[in-house]
């Protein structure tokens, strides 16, 4: 049966005609031609009150009368899709907006949809005018066949999967099926308007979703004409948003988020994902991926799940990492190394050379006990381990992730997808920008492209750009290394001299003041940064005339991904890998700019300080991100709708209630996955100083989903909706820094943790076979005579007349004939850490890649699904062609041969046996 012949409620305009009879002058007069039907226009630029008279009067609704919920026109049947809004500004350019509108319209009417405008007298604040777009059927199904959109044919009937006999026990985790499984699962087929009957069309009105529809509509406004200025074609409701046309454009929410639509035939999802995923309360339970994909689309629902997925494999890191952490913090106390410095007797002898020239002191080692404690609860046995299990951790996670990943695909129908047709056509903002055009290859058709002279000359400003912003950060991460190498002196005087500080100096010591306030002085400069480069990457990428969404968004990705990489991380290398390795030695100190002394690490190691600033820079950067992303849209919101809360329910509608919501935009996700990836780097790269990163990675993200949620669902409008079948580029960089993070957490054990040099003195240089480690600290520690300072570095007072000092390094002492040259003891341990780099690194490259080798990418059932559901989709199809040729044989079509009935039996045929 043809369903365009048997609609059963005929469009406004069908009605005003039909009850005419005869053609009309002026706008209603014109037909348009989509796709091969012909569609009437409506009425162009129609006030609420002819817009209402043209109504039968069974369908007139007064907006008194209206539920403020109303998500339909004011007939009470068409479904608002979409809405824009705009004001009156009387500005000098008010007559050319104007014309811009009624062009936009009129074109938008031109193809096929159905526009209502609410007056601004009829608006909230009396300045808003909101235009209402319905697509009705013929342009849904035209689209929906442009756009590939696959719809069901019939209902599942593949056996679900065994169930765990673990499910009783996560019943408490579980959510209700109804939302969990919030429709049933079909085979589906791309849409033909040729094919009606094939599909499951029980009705027209609630055959396409609402996130179908809104994409549908999202396609028409992206390429819609709105006329030509300066010699060019403009078109398209971004270009018209930018230039203050428009106000806003977006989909309506289905209803308020805390309480049920009045309407019986509201779905109340927006409802249903409030109560029973965006509340803190319900952070213990599984997220309803399925209604999140039916309600914000699948490019949104791929995001929630891998969030979801990353923060159950945070549990097991987090597991282990709190018992590395517990085995430092009860192995405290039998820690020789502390113990040495913390006596008296070994510690409160041992004169240690001053940190700084002239102005600082000498000063004991016992004086570090508090700080050399500490450090064992990240420098010790556990540290090797952890960071070697958390090389097989993030490998078992990127594995896991694709397998979960290809059985979302499967279950949201996603198999044959390679990119959302959408995502691969040309940038409305490509196709206006370049006016040149060949053919292309493929489809032979004239398209616009960029000439490559232009390409080079905008990749060398976009090149240019990024790096002079990347050595911003350098420069900005030398200034930071110059403040810590000149108040390292002024804390050391002050600790010293200041009564009140002295109860605490064994705690804080001048080193770990200086830590600390850089680290937080170097994460204000990074949010700084952040937030002025942001906006630079926006406009350079743009700047590039990308060809498709898809490499528009690559491209942002790579600059933002480069510039938060050396933004956050830049400060933990200089302390894992720079800090105190290149300090010289008593009378030949290196120094910055020769004016500044390199900084020196604490004698029990820079292990601790590494920690220090991996802690405030991830802490204070979560606990930021979580701010900006919870409290300012709340705060905005809510003084953006300060006066509505007096108004009655009947005059603050729908649309206007999401026209004060803020905008999620096409980067909201962007951000969302530069977060979290970001995140990753700080408990991979960098965990082997810090095994609690992964716990407060965890906790980070118990919140952040709901976080997420919360203001998706109640602070946000309602995004477009988009497919996606992957977490895209992001899947590559989550690659690239799992394998840089094998390489960056060797490099932390051998060169800034102290273990290869306590394991070569326990094996090689033990002085005490029952107590092997004792005598380490003074081993550890070479010797330096007073009297060869020169005046530059000599302390400007020794009141206790110290005759030598000593300071943290391998070297001989001064009475030996290779007087403070490097000791034999030096260049094997530097073997030992090389050694180590080599071994640790190719056991756990071998044993990622073999784990990789070992885990199929696409579980095994569900391989056997997408082969089944292949067969019988494509055995639907063929009965359908066979019953349509039967068909046309019995009516007696010349055009259907009996060869043709033949070959389509033969096809089904070897389908089968295929």
């Amino acid at each position: 049966m043809n369903r365009l012949g048997k609609r059963g409620n005929e469009t406004l305009i069908e009605m005003s005609l039909s009850a005419d009879g005869e053609e009309c002058n002026g706008p209603l007069s014109e037909t348009i031609s989509t796709a091969g039907s012909e569609i009437p226009s409506s009425s162009e630029g129609l006030s609420s009150t002819e817009t209402t008279l043209l109504i039968p009067e069974h369908h007139v609704i007064d907006k008194r009368h209206q539920s403020k919920d109303s998500i339909f026109f004011r007939d009470g049947v068409r479904r608002i899709d979409f809405v824009l809004s705009y004001v009156d500004d009387f500005s000098k350019e008010l007559e050319k907006k104007l014309e811009r509108r009624k062009e936009f319209e009129s074109n938008l009417q031109k193809a096929g949809l159905e526009l209502e405008t609410e007056d601004k007298k009829e608006s909230e604040d009396g300045k808003i005018f909101f235009v209402k777009i319905h697509a009705p059927w013929e342009v849904l199904i035209t689209y929906a066949e442009v756009l590939n959109i696959k719809v069901p044919i019939k209902e599942n009937d593949i056996p679900s999967t065994v169930e765990n006999p673990l499910d009783c026990m996560l019943f408490p985790l579980r959510l209700p099926e109804k939302v969990m499984h919030p429709e049933p699962d079909y085979f589906t087929a791309p849409f033909s308007k040729d094919k009606q009957e094939l599909y499951l069309i029980n009705d027209e009105s609630t055959f396409f979703s609402p996130s179908m529809r809104n994409r549908i509509v999202n396609y028409i406004l992206t390429r819609c004409p709105y006329g030509t200025e300066e010699g060019k074609k403009k078109f398209g409701i971004k270009r018209l948003l930018n230039n203050g046309t428009y106000t806003a454009a977006y989909p309506l929410h289905d209803c308020q988020y805390w309480k049920k639509a009045n309407d019986p035939n509201c779905d109340n999802e927006r409802y249903t994902l409030y109560m029973e995923w965006a509340r803190f309360l319900r952070f213990y339970k599984e997220q309803p991926l399925d209604l999140i994909r039916k309600y914000y689309g699948e490019k949104i629902g791929i995001y929630f799940a891998w969030l979801g997925f990353y923060t159950e494999m945070l549990f097991l890191a987090a597991v282990v990492g709190l018992i590395c952490f517990l085995y430092g913090l009860f192995t405290m106390d039998e820690n020789m190394s502390s113990k040495e410095i913390c006596d008296p007797a070994i510690g409160g002898e041992i004169i240690m050379c001053p940190l700084c020239d002239q102005d600082c002191d000498y000063w004991r080692l016992n004086t570090t006990c508090q700080s050399s404690q500490y450090s064992h609860l990240f420098d010790n046995v556990a540290t090797l381990f952890f960071a070697i299990f958390m090389g097989i951790w993030v490998t078992l996670f990127l594995e896991f992730w694709k397998r979960r990943q290809a059985r979302l695909k499967y279950e949201w129908d996603l198999v044959d997808f390679e990119e959302e047709q959408q995502q691969l056509q040309l940038r409305p903002e490509y196709e206006a920008k370049c006016t040149q055009k060949k053919r292309n290859p493929v489809t032979q058709e004239m398209e616009p492209y960029l000439p490559l002279t232009s390409q080079a000359v905008r990749f060398c400003i976009s090149g240019t750009t990024v790096l002079f912003w990347v050595s911003l950060i350098i420069a900005s991460m030398i200034a930071v290394i110059v403040y810590r190498l000149a108040v390292y002196a002024a804390f050391a005087s002050l600790m010293e001299n200041t009564q009140t500080l002295q109860p605490i100096s064994g705690l804080l010591t001048p080193q770990l003041a200086t830590s600390v306030t850089a680290s937080c002085l170097n994460f204000v400069i990074i949010m700084i940064l952040n937030f002025f480069y942001e906006r630079i990457a926006i406009w350079i990428t743009d700047m590039e005339i990308p060809r498709t969404h898809m490499e528009y968004e690559n491209r942002l990705t790579m600059k933002m991904f480069l510039f938060q990489f050396v933004n956050y991380y830049s400060s933990c290398f200089y302390v894992a890998f720079f800090k105190g390795k290149f300090v010289g030695y008593p009378g030949a100190y290196t120094y910055m700019f020769n004016r500044w002394r390199n900084e020196e690490c604490d004698p029990a190691g820079c292990l601790i300080e590494l920690t220090t600033q991996l802690t405030i820079v991830m802490a204070g950067k979560q606990i930021w991100g979580n701010i900006q992303e919870a409290f300012v849209p709340w705060i905005c919101n809510w003084w953006g709708r300060r006066k509505a809360r007096n108004n009655p329910e009947n005059l603050y509608s729908r649309w206007e209630q999401d026209h004060d919501l803020q905008t999620f935009g096409a980067l909201g996700l962007f951000y969302e996955y530069l977060e979290m990836v970001i995140q990753f780097g700080f408990i991979t790269l960098f965990v082997a100083s810090f095994p609690l990163a992964p716990l407060l990675a965890l906790m980070n993200n118990i919140l952040e989903i709901r976080v997420d949620s919360w203001k998706l669902t109640t602070q946000y409008r309602r995004p477009v909706a988009a497919k996606a079948h992957s977490i895209g580029v992001w899947q590559e960089i989550l690659n690239g820094m799992a394998i840089l993070s094998v390489v960056t957490n060797a490099f932390i054990v051998a060169f800034t943790s102290d273990m290869i040099p306590r394991l070569v003195y326990y094996y090689a240089y033990y002085e005490n076979e029952d107590s092997p480690m004792s005598g380490y600290i003074n081993n550890s520690l070479s010797v330096f005579l007073i009297s060869d300072f020169p005046d530059r570095n000599k302390p400007k007072e020794n009141p206790e007349n110290f005759v030598i000092c000593r300071y943290r390094d391998y070297r001989y002492p001064p009475d030996h004939e290779r007087k403070y040259l490097h000791s034999m003891q030096f260049w094997h341990i530097l073997a030992a850490k090389l050694a180590f780099i080599i071994i640790m690194e190719h056991v756990v490259f071998i044993v990622k890649f073999f784990v990789a080798w070992m885990i199929p990418d696409v579980p095994a059932d569900v391989k056997a699904k997408i082969k089944r559901e292949k067969y019988l989709t494509q055995k639907i199809l063929h009965e359908y062609e066979l019953e349509k040729l039967k068909e046309r044989l019995c009516q007696g079509d010349k055009r259907a041969t009996e060869k043709e009935f033949i070959a389509t039996e033969g096809r089904m045929e070897l389908s089968r046996a295929m």
